[in-house]
């Protein structure tokens, strides 16, 4: 193999690695005009459960979801606290930001993303309703009164 061959060879190993794929993943919903490249990186017959809703099945669902984010106008933040690989199973610490115009809706999530062949097979997402329930009344009042709105976390 030439040198050239290993390079690209290695690179695309290193892309398609659980943790980089979980990554750009992550990056493309940072854009939420991304949605399709976020949905790219998701395999055809993806699950995707997210606590205290339906789970969805199959890539064109989620983009499907992700795609109505888009059309609401939904703003996200991500702020990757802690990130692990264990095989082809990486976990998430996160604090995510959910933003409706001047309404910020900050809370603790954990994630985990289960990568073969650099695709997303499943993706589940763990918080209490409780920490979204407070935040929510959080962001609502943060519309009125500025000074009480989350900031962003300063380590990440």
């Amino acid at each position: 193999m030439s040198e050239a061959t290993q390079g690209q060879h290695e690179r695309h190993l290193a892309d398609s690695a659980p943790t980089a794929v979980v990554e750009r993943f992550l990056d493309h919903l940072r854009t939420v005009t991304d949605s399709d490249a976020a949905a790219e990186l998701l395999a055809v017959d993806v699950e995707f459960e997210n606590s205290w809703l339906p789970t969805l099945h199959g890539r064109d669902r989620v983009r499907s979801l992700l795609q109505a984010c888009v059309r609401i106008g939904t703003g996200l933040e991500i702020y990757v606290h802690a990130i692990s690989t264990d095989g082809s199973s990486v976990l998430t610490e996160r604090t995510d930001v959910l933003k409706w115009g001047p309404l910020r809706v900050q809370f603790w999530i954990c994630g985990r993303f289960d990568v073969h062949d650099g695709q997303i097979v499943a993706w589940r997402e763990y918080y209490d309703p409780l920490t979204i329930l407070a935040a929510t009344i959080r962001g609502l009042l943060g519309t009125v009164v500025p000074a009480v709105r989350a900031k962003p976390p300063s380590a990440v």
